[in-house]
């Protein structure tokens, strides 16, 4: 005979209820401005990360994690991603990393595979939308 089903911890339940509901009352009660948070972007962290490294190519993980909005470990799993697939190299200048970055490849996704990563960071490292 089969087990019949188990219940549902009704303690647990309640609690990601009552997390839940707190997390949608603190949205409402900050404007979108003030929060700085989206629900989706049109970028990945991968591209984020790669985009500050651009900019700075001697950022501290630390750094990135908070501009990006994800955890150093993040960063950290996001670097050795980006390092595996040639994408950037990471070189030690005293005590701090400088990454260099391989512009030359191409996007990853056979949607954009035509174009370039030196295509997508001109193309984000405009000051203004419109401008060249």
């Amino acid at each position: 005979m089969a087990a019949p089903p188990r219940k549902k911890n009704a303690s647990s339940t309640e609690t990601k209820t009552r997390a839940s509901r707190s997390r949608n009352v603190a949205s409402k009660s900050l404007p979108q401005e003030k929060t700085n948070t989206a629900r989706w972007t049109f970028l990945t962290n991968h591209s984020h990360v790669l985009i500050l490294l651009s900019r700075n190519p001697s950022i501290v993980l630390r750094e990135v994690a908070i501009e990006v909005g994800i955890t150093e470990r993040a960063v950290q799993r996001i670097i050795g991603d980006l390092e595996e697939a040639g994408v950037i190299r990471k070189e030690k200048v005293g005590r701090q990393n400088h990454y260099l970055i391989n512009a030359d490849q191409p996007l990853r996704h056979p949607i954009e595979s035509h174009k370039m990563i030196s295509d997508l960071l001109e193309l984000l490292s405009k000051n203004e939308v419109g401008n060249s």
